[in-house]
């Protein structure tokens, strides 16, 4: 049962450093303002980050979009036979990795689809060919959703899987299929792919073989209040227990071209709500990204002062969520980048996919000590 002075009860515990409840954080989510949450949003993010904007150079390479699920929320997907349907060769996968060195890329971003025709070896081979052309730029592929496919395909373990993409040149996991966690949710708008428990598991796996990983959570479809509550809880339980997550992104859903395109995409305010819940909720999450790619230059800007503090990075050649509609540019300059932040009264910070501190000279670049603030 909530009272008048909920929200100022939960403010309080926020400024003190207190961890915020399921029934608390679901208060928030249902009757807090978009300025309170954000108000108490940027105390945590400048408590754990000061007034960095962190921001990387990376490439995106989605090496094939045949998928065997037909998830009703993307876009992106294609059957086999589709005019649309594309499949990456070595030498395209060469083509990329050459030209994100060729841009000063620290990383490049590996995710696609569950192509039924490629077995394990194809997509391990494409980490090892990344690896081999350019192993000084970071790989950070596959969700836990493909690590639970090469599973089922190779019946193998998850921790078999993680195991050969580390030995082919594997830096990191990104944080997508994770969706909504619950069951209600994810039967509606993703039955047949890899479920919460899935995720969860595959990602704690990954940490305990000394894998980094990001989570995510996309809102703003059939989920409600507590649905997203009970996702970000279980992100936090998860951390509490291995510590091996470094950022949370919310993700907007976007409508166009999917099976829920009748829902209207989530407004502005509810992008930097969930922003600014995100950040009180993850107490033990040290970045909350506001990705710029789905929430538009303007809200991702704003969105440092509402609990974020880090943008992305450049995102050249992302297509997934462009492919669903975003209008936003299919990347940005390092100086966009800077403009922004600073614009948004924040000290810019280029760091790696590990969040240490790259340092260029000319064409050079080197990584330095983790940029945590001090």
């Amino acid at each position: 049962m909530t009272t008048p002075d909920t929200l100022n009860t939960i403010e309080q515990k926020v400024l003190a450093g207190e961890r915020i409840s399921f029934d608390e954080g679901l208060y928030l989510d249902e009757h807090a303002d978009v300025l309170a949450l954000g108000r108490m949003a940027n105390v945590v993010r400048e408590r754990k980050n000061g007034n960095f904007a962190y921001y990387n150079t990376n490439i995106h390479l989605n090496p094939t979009n045949v998928c065997v699920y037909r998830c009703k929320f993307c876009a992106f997907r294609s059957d086999l036979k589709d005019e649309k349907a594309y499949v990456f060769s070595d030498d395209m996968a060469r083509e990329r990795i050459l030209e994100a060195r060729s841009q000063g890329a620290t990383e490049i971003h590996v995710v696609g689809g569950l192509h039924h025709q490629k077995k394990f070896d194809w997509y391990v081979n494409l980490i090892r060919v990344l690896h081999e052309t350019c192993p000084e730029i970071h790989i950070k592929a596959w969700t836990a959703v493909e690590i639970n496919w090469f599973s089922f395909i190779t019946k193998q373990s998850t921790e078999w899987v993680l195991q050969q993409m580390v030995d082919a040149g594997l830096g990191s996991l990104p944080g997508g299929g994770a969706e909504i966690f619950h069951p209600d949710v994810r039967d509606q708008i993703c039955e047949h792919k890899a479920d919460g428990t899935n995720w969860i598991t595959c990602h704690r796996t990954a940490h305990q073989l000394g894998l980094r990983s990001n989570a995510t959570m996309l809102y703003g479809h059939v989920e409600q209040a507590h649905h997203r509550i009970d996702h970000l809880c279980k992100l936090r339980d998860l951390q509490d227990e291995t510590g091996g997550f470094q950022t949370f992104i919310p993700l907007a859903f976007h409508p166009e071209n999917t099976g829920l395109d009748h829902i209207i995409k989530p407004t502005g305010t509810m992008d930097l709500r969930m922003i600014a819940l995100s950040r009180i909720m993850l107490d033990n999450f040290d970045h909350i990204k506001a990705y710029w790619i789905m929430l538009g230059e303007q809200i991702a800007q704003v969105a440092l002062g509402f609990g974020a503090d880090d943008l992305d990075g450049t995102v050249v050649h992302e297509i997934i969520y462009h492919d669903a509609g975003a209008k936003t540019p299919e990347g940005l300059t390092v100086s966009k980048l800077n403009q922004l932040i600073t614009e948004a009264g924040r000290i810019p910070v280029e760091r790696d996919t590990l969040y240490r501190r790259v340092h260029r000279d000319g064409a050079q670049w080197s990584v330095g000590d983790s940029v945590m603030a001090g």
